[in-house]
């Protein structure tokens, strides 16, 4: 990571190591801001407080190797993103003003989306983070992915089942309490189709007859103008020396006619006024056949308007024109069809409903069986981890159990509570020492002993967990002496499955990383600046002594801190 202009940061290079890798500094030397820095490329909250004073912005840029079949590499190029060489660039800056703006592969993305890839790269555990393994969802889902397929496959088939009853339920909740509306609906729709029945209308009908209507009101106005346009075109018997458009044409004709040889343009002219003779004569039989056909019959027109009175009664209430009526008909139909069968769907619907109980029920009994299975070794599992980190007398169980209820599912002769992941309360029980009670882990471990229980749970999850990289920040605070060189030696032994990056005060968890990196910070009397290192060598055997006595040339510190790296160069 490259970080500017973040809080006490001014710029820093931060590389960490593939395997282990501790971040220390005195308090105050901006330790935080590292972790703060790889929440903000996560898609974390971007508070502009965070940007350094005199800055216009703060910047985050990150280089995260992912595999190209993960899924966050596929989600990430889904969203246009570019992998480079096998990684992700990601940056985030964040204004002074509050804006922030995300880049993902080389494209502007929105933040939520690097949010959605921080659950499969980055499992961050600090003095918060580490209050939602106190959740008892939290602890079930850990010891569902402990179990692995044990638990997955039956939660899969419990899942839909699960899915399947809450839509067979809610329709079911529907039709019955909605039984006096669908009624209702049912009686309206059946007099409305009834009603259009008895019209019985065409499509396009009203078009039709309102064409006929407005040609039926004016037709003896239409028969005098085609009579007398027939008249003007082909002459009237009546007016036998009259002029009419067809005799005056045809003798232009013959005019051109009699000397067309003469010039071609002239027996052009001639052809045109030909073709004009043959127009007229056609549309002169036309006039006189449209007044032939005419019907001015009143009875006719009588019947024209009742007919689109009725039409118009089925538009008022149905439809814009009758298409539209005759479309409401054949989706209310549709429609009642459904109501009419109300009886026969909601036997239909009890009977599955109770069918998929009895298989969820079934199912849950399965779930239950694998995760009491899963749970016991899982406890075995950290209850081992936890004697080697200065808790030899912890044990660690769950306690997984069912609430009853009457509405529930029947699981063992008993009916329970369910949910989307089962019927099972999961909760992860400690007793410190002999003799004591097992409580929830809320109860019964202290701030120390719970940074312990979290680090040993995710030991053992290692190797199982799809999270590449561990991020802890201080979760070995209140820890000391040789439980702090144990929990120094846990964290290596997780980073030969994954990358673990922890920000400790302790010199017992630093000299087991692979790689330390120093936060350190120099006042010039105006401004603070601070800078990250790797240290090797002698500068790591002075941070360490600093860490053990406040004093970076303490012989006694020294040869104590030479001391820590000797024994965890020894165990790895």
């Amino acid at each position: 990571m490259r970080i500017r202009s973040l809080g006490v940061i001014d710029d820093a290079v931060v590389e960490l190591s593939p395997g282990f890798t501790a971040v220390t500094g005195e308090t105050g030397a901006g330790k935080t801001m590292v972790v703060t820095s790889l929440g903000l490329l996560l898609g974390g909250r971007a508070d502009p407080a965070l940007v350094r004073i005199g800055a216009e912005k703060a910047v985050v840029e990150g280089r995260v190797t992912v595999p190209a079949d993960a899924s966050a590499a596929v989600r990430a190029e889904e969203a246009g993103a570019e992998l480079d060489d096998g990684a992700l660039l990601i940056s985030r800056t964040v204004s002074a003003e509050g804006r922030s703006r995300a880049h993902l592969g080389g494209r502007s993305v929105p933040v939520g989306l690097l949010a959605e890839l921080a659950d499969d790269l980055v499992a961050v555990h600090g003095q918060t983070d580490q209050q939602g393994l106190l959740k008892l969802s939290r602890q079930r889902q850990a010891l569902d992915r402990y179990a692995g397929d044990a638990v997955a496959v039956p939660l899969a088939k419990y899942s839909e089942a699960y899915r399947r009853l809450r839509a067979v339920s809610t329709e079911l909740a529907e039709i019955t309490t909605r039984a006096r509306e669908r009624a209702q609906e049912a009686d309206m729709l059946r007099y409305g189709l009834e009603e259009i029945a008895a019209v019985e209308p065409r499509a396009g009908e009203d078009a039709e007859l309102a064409e006929e209507a407005e040609r039926l009101g004016h037709a003896e106005a239409l028969s005098s103008a085609a009579t007398a346009a027939h008249a003007a075109l082909a002459g009237n018997p009546e007016d036998p020396e009259g002029i009419d458009a067809s005799t005056l044409v045809a003798g232009a004709h013959r005019a051109l006619e009699a000397v067309r040889s003469h010039d071609p343009a002239l027996a052009s002219l001639a052809d045109r006024i030909g073709e004009i003779g043959i127009l007229l004569g056609d549309v002169a039989g036309e006039l006189a056949g449209y007044a032939d056909d005419l019907d001015a019959d009143p009875l006719r027109l009588a019947a024209v308007e009742e007919r689109r009175a009725a039409l118009t009664a089925l538009t008022r209430k149905y439809g814009e024109d009758v298409n539209a009526v005759l479309a409401w008909a054949e989706e209310s139909a549709a429609r009642l069809t459904d109501l009419d069968g109300d009886d026969e769907r909601t036997e239909e619907l009890t009977a599955e409903r109770d069918a998929l109980r009895s298989e969820l029920g079934g199912l849950a009994q399965a779930l239950t069986d694998a995760r009491t299975e899963a749970a016991e070794r899982f406890a075995a599992a950290v209850t081992a981890e936890l004697a080697s980190l200065a808790m030899p007398h912890a044990r660690v169980s769950f306690a997984i159990r069912q609430t009853e209820d009457p509405e529930g599912v029947e699981v063992g002769g008993r009916t329970v509570a369910y949910g989307p992941a089962g019927v099972d309360e999961v909760e992860l029980l400690l007793a410190p020492h002999p003799g004591a009670p097992p409580r929830p882990i809320a109860k019964g471990a202290s701030g120390g002993e719970l940074s312990r229980v979290m680090l040993a749970v995710e030991v053992v999850f290692a190797g199982t967990d799809p999270v590449p990289t561990y991020l802890f920040d201080e979760v070995d605070a209140g820890v000391g002496g040789k439980a702090a060189v144990e929990i120094g030696r846990r964290l290596a032994k997780l980073a030969r499955t994954a990358q673990v990056v922890v920000v400790t005060h302790l010199p017992q968890v630093a000299a087991f990383a692979d790689r330390q990196l120093l936060v350190e910070k120099t006042n010039d009397g105006s401004v603070t600046r601070s800078g990250v290192k790797v240290l090797e060598g002698e500068e790591r055997i002075r941070e360490l002594s600093r860490m053990l006595a406040g004093q970076e040339d303490s012989e006694t510190a020294r040869a104590h801190a030479e001391e820590l790296l000797a024994t965890a160069r020894a165990d790895l």
